[in-house]
């Protein structure tokens, strides 16, 4: 099955904004294919505001985000491929949702441990 990653971020977008919120997206940076101003960008990552108001052209495809935004008063193309968002919140209570990094490989967490699933459930409960 094809990333469910687009889709969230489009419903997430519209679900924040439907809300009067402002939607800002957290982006790795370092992520190949992203084009974003390199003096926006700290500590490998970058914040963008995608508000349908403070950005023109949005487009949410299946690949990647795509916009103009104005950087320092200048216009710019900004692309951010799928798998470079690392989360979609609203700015003013910061609710949203993050996303796992699916680049990185599962490591063992002891030596020796194999790939047969484990016994018991995987579920905990959260109080």
């Amino acid at each position: 099955m094809s990333s469910n990653r687009p889709y969230l971020l489009r419903a997430m977008h519209e679900w924040i904004s439907d809300n009067g919120l402002t939607p800002y997206l957290l982006v790795d940076a370092a992520f190949p294919g992203v084009l974003v101003p390199p003096q926006a960008i700290k500590d490998g990552r970058i914040v963008l505001n995608v508000a349908l108001r403070a950005v023109d052209r949005l487009d949410l495809s299946k690949d990647c985000v795509r916009f103009l935004a104005r950087f320092s008063g200048v216009s710019q193309n900004v692309e951010v491929p799928v798998g470079a968002v690392l989360a979609i919140y609203a700015q003013e209570n910061g609710q949203g949702m993050m996303f796992r990094t699916d680049d990185a490989p599962p490591t063992p967490t002891s030596p020796g441990e194999s790939d047969a699933p484990r016994k018991g459930g995987h579920l905990r409960v959260v109080k």
